[in-house]
């Protein structure tokens, strides 16, 4: 009984400062920050992100290619827009919305945040149960699956999100110590097990590469059912596939313990060796996946993994699932705590580790991860833009910032209008003119950034009016 409450006392005694900027004293070094991105962008989604553009039909070219690009501007966006904001506030994301949009919009918004990033570390946690079944030949999931194919599959999801919320509970510190711990040795495994399967791929020298990778890798025919990817789409999603986390300033959550807003070329580290080495790595594992199994539809990384690197390789998708899901629950369990203060942010991981893993469940997360990535950062844009501009952008027009705060009202609706129209074109843009939801991002912020400034202008102006009058004095009139 005693252990149990020292390990509670342990869990109360974690402070995250999440109502208030990160003292000088909490910052941390930059290693904290390379450590952290080498272990969330070298993980759970390479296993999957990497085989969805061989079964898209992107071409070697137009990878190799878009993945440079898309992920320059990538780090670009995490240095200049979060980083700089990070450093600047101290503060997380959701108490930085609260005190720009107010309580009740900042309620709304963190549990559409809480669920969606509930839903990514899910597919994460699904990924690292197709390693840990494999000694009990558990069924894997296919292309097609939407439900739960088995008892099995459901236990060792189970299994799984216990760990890894565990490990969430103890704070942005034991995430940043296990990454740390885990990334080095997890991008060694994907280089290893890609190397060691290209003789089988029919590449014995350099020169055989990249004849091979345009005919038998990336070819340029997407599977059946999938459509086609062409540069464009690759750059963009690589750019935006994080889009949530630094144009939609997630990662303030992370870049508030940063020293300098430099901090944030460390996303470099993660989106070089994970969303590019890591993503060629594992689209080379699962073509050869495909070519041995006669196109077959079982999409699991763990078996995947398993056939190019033994055990090593299904330890690591086991390890790259947990350094994914580890932060994103941290952000998820941070989302659903600021509602309301007085909840300690470690039963709120628990309570949301608990639903993610239900989520989990469900491999149609899994299948459909590069267009549920590309929805769940379009929806969360918005509100980056709408933090930059109040920042930025408004004390410069003679506009307000933190007007929530400074007017004491619980609920802003220039923010809210913002959000809501931003999302309404957008949608409208993929409906009747047809624009593919990973090309969105980019028209979408700037319609956000017009609406919150027009927006701004409209609902500040009677109130900025109001206070330029003079006040009159009652008492002296009643006096005479």
């Amino acid at each position: 009984m005693q252990k149990k409450q020292g390990l509670k006392d342990r869990l109360d005694a974690i402070n995250e400062y999440e109502q208030e900027p990160i003292p000088q004293s909490k910052l941390k070094s930059w290693k904290s920050f390379v450590g952290t991105y080498a272990g969330e962008h070298t993980a759970g989604t390479e296993f999957v992100l990497g085989p969805l553009f061989v079964a898209h039909g992107a071409s070697a070219m137009s990878l190799v290619t878009g993945l440079l690009v898309g992920n320059i501007l990538a780090v670009l966006s995490w240095a200049f827009f979060t980083g700089k904001i990070s450093v600047k506030t101290r503060l997380t994301l959701y108490h930085q919305i609260k005190k720009i949009a107010g309580s009740k919009f900042t309620l709304v918004y963190n549990l559409v945040n809480a669920g969606l990033f509930c839903f990514l570390a899910g597919a994460m946690i699904a990924v690292s149960a197709t390693a840990v079944g494999l000694p009990f030949n558990m069924e894997m999931p296919t292309l097609t699956d939407v439900f739960p194919n088995s008892i099995g599959w459901v236990a060792t999801v189970f299994v799984v999100g216990t760990i890894t919320t565990i490990v969430a509970m103890f704070g942005f510190t034991q995430v940043s110590k296990f990454a740390n711990v885990a990334a080095p040795w997890m991008i060694m495994i994907f280089i290893a097990a890609a190397v060691g399967v290209l003789p089988r791929l029919g590449i014995n020298s350099i020169s055989d590469f990249w004849p091979v990778a345009e005919t038998t890798i990336w070819t340029g025919e997407p599977l059946i059912g999938q459509s086609k990817f062409t540069f464009w789409h690759v750059m963009f999603f690589a750019w935006f596939c994080n889009m949530a986390m630094h144009i939609g300033m997630a990662d303030m959550s992370l870049l508030r313990y940063a020293k300098k807003w430099q901090y944030g070329f460390s996303s470099a580290s993660g989106v070089f060796l994970g969303h590019y080495i890591a993503w060629i790595a594992s689209g080379i594992l699962y073509s050869l996946f495909l070519l041995e199994s006669d196109n077959s539809l079982v999409f699991a990384p763990g078996p995947i993994a398993y056939e190019a690197a033994g055990i090593a390789g299904a330890i690591c998708v086991v390890i790259a699932g947990w350094t994914t899901a580890n932060p994103t629950l941290y952000r998820a369990g941070l989302a659903i705590q600021s509602i309301n203060p007085k909840w300690k942010t470690w039963k709120v991981t628990l309570f949301v580790g608990l639903f993610t893993t239900i989520a989990a469940c469900f491999p149609a997360l899994v299948m459909r991860l590069l267009e549920f990535v590309a929805l769940y950062g379009l929806i969360l844009m918005p509100v980056g833009a709408i933090i930059f501009v109040d920042i930025y952008v408004l004390p410069r027009i003679g506009l307000r910032s933190n007007y929530a705060e400074l007017k004491n009202i619980s609920f802003n609706p220039a923010v809210a209008w913002t959000w809501f129209i931003t999302l309404a074109v957008c949608l409208l843009l993929n409906l009747f003119i047809g624009i593919e939801i990973f090309f969105l991002g980019l028209p979408g912020w700037f319609i956000a950034v017009g609406g919150y400034i027009v927006c701004s202008r409209i609902f500040q102006k009677p109130t900025a009016h109001k206070m330029a009058t003079p006040t009159p004095i009652p008492t002296t009139v009643n006096a005479n």
